[in-house]
C-alpha cells in the first residue's frame, strides 16, 4: 500500500468519525437539483508527502493524472482564467458564456508586481528566486486576491504556496481553505506534487516535501456512501513516475512529460454529484 493511500484512508476515517455535520448550518454550496449540500467536516487536517520516496497517488481509486497536471499548469503556466485553454470540462459550472471563470486562479498568477528587481508576476517572481536566491524565507505566491473576490466565479480553494530550499530539495507547503474529499483531494494531491517537481527540475532541484493544509476538508452527505466503500477498496504497490529530464524551462513541460510506470489501481469513482 502506497504512503498517499494509508494518508487518505485515515483522513476519510477521522472526517467520517470525528467530524462535525453541517446540517444546521446555513450552507452556500447546493446541489444540481437546488438541494442544499451539507457536509461532515473537520477543521485544519495536515498531511506530508514525501515526494523523494514516492509520488502520492491514491492506488484505491484511478486518478486521471494527465488532467490534473493539465489543469495546474492551466493555472501556473498558462496563467488563464478560461476555460477554452483547458483540456477538461471542471470548470464548465462556474465559467461565463465565453469559458471565463473572472479575475480568478491563472488571471491573478498573471498579474506583474513591482520589485527592486524589476517587475514580475508571481511564477516569474518565484522562479527567479529559485535561481538567484534560494536561501530565501519570502517565496510566497497568493491567489487570494481580496480586490478581486467580488469578480471570482468561485473564490480561490487552493489559493496559497510557501516554498523552501533545504538541503538541494525544494519542499513547499499547499494551503488550502476547503476541500471537498471525494472530488478534489487526489486531484489536487498529484497536481501540486507535480507542479514541485516541475519547479525543482527548472531550477537545478530534487522534490522534497509537499505539505498540504486543509482548513475546512469535508465529505459532503452524498458522497459518504462511496467513500466508505472507497477506503475499504484493496490497495496495490506505490508506481514510478518519471519526469522527462530533458525539460529545464518550467514553460516548456507538458503533461506527456510525466510517465506514470507500473500504476496498478481500483476503478475510478463515476457517477457521484459535484456540489456548487
Amino acid at each position: 500500500m502506497s504512503k498517499a493511500d494509508q494518508i487518505f484512508i485515515a483522513m476519510c476515517e477521522d472526517i467520517l468519525e470525528n467530524g462535525a455535520m453541517s446540517a444546521e448550518d446555513i450552507v452556500r454550496p447546493h446541489w444540481p437539483d437546488g438541494t442544499p449540500a451539507y457536509t461532515k467536516r473537520k477543521f485544519c487536517v495536515v498531511n506530508r508527502y514525501n515526494l523523494a520516496e514516492e509520488f502520492p497517488i491514491l492506488t484505491l481509486r484511478r486518478v486521471p493524472l494527465k488532467s490534473a497536471i493539465d489543469e495546474v499548469l492551466w493555472i501556473w503556466q498558462k496563467k488563464s482564467n478560461n476555460t477554452a485553454d483547458l483540456n477538461s470540462h471542471i470548470w464548465d459550472s462556474w465559467a461565463d458564456a465565453s469559458g471565463s471563470i473572472g479575475k480568478a486562479y491563472g488571471y491573478q498568477m498573471g498579474i506583474k508586481h513591482k520589485y527592486k528587481e524589476g517587475e514580475f508576476d508571481q511564477v516569474d517572481r518565484l522562479l527567479y528566486d529559485l535561481k538567484h536566491n534560494p536561501a530565501s524565507r519570502r517565496m510566497i505566491t497568493n491567489m487570494y486576491n481580496h480586490a478581486d473576490l467580488s469578480e471570482m466565479a468561485l473564490y480561490p480553494c487552493a489559493y496559497s504556496m510557501t516554498f523552501s530550499v533545504v538541503q538541494g530539495r525544494l519542499n513547499a507547503i499547499l494551503n488550502q481553505r476547503s476541500q471537498d474529499i471525494l472530488a478534489a483531494n487526489a486531484w489536487n494531491v498529484c497536481q501540486y506534487a507535480a507542479l514541485v517537481m516541475m519547479l525543482a527540475q527548472a531550477s537545478g532541484f530534487l522534490a522534497g516535501e509537499l505539505v498540504h493544509v486543509i482548513a475546512d476538508a469535508h465529505i459532503y452527505d452524498r458522497h459518504i456512501p462511496a467513500i466508505a466503500e472507497l477506503i475499504t477498496r484493496q490497495a496495490h504497490p506505490t508506481p514510478t513516475l518519471k519526469l522527462n529530464p530533458d525539460i529545464h524551462d518550467f514553460y516548456k513541460f507538458t503533461p506527456d512529460d510525466f510517465v506514470l510506470e507500473n500504476y496498478v489501481c481500483g476503478p475510478a469513482v463515476k457517477g457521484y454529484e459535484v456540489a456548487i
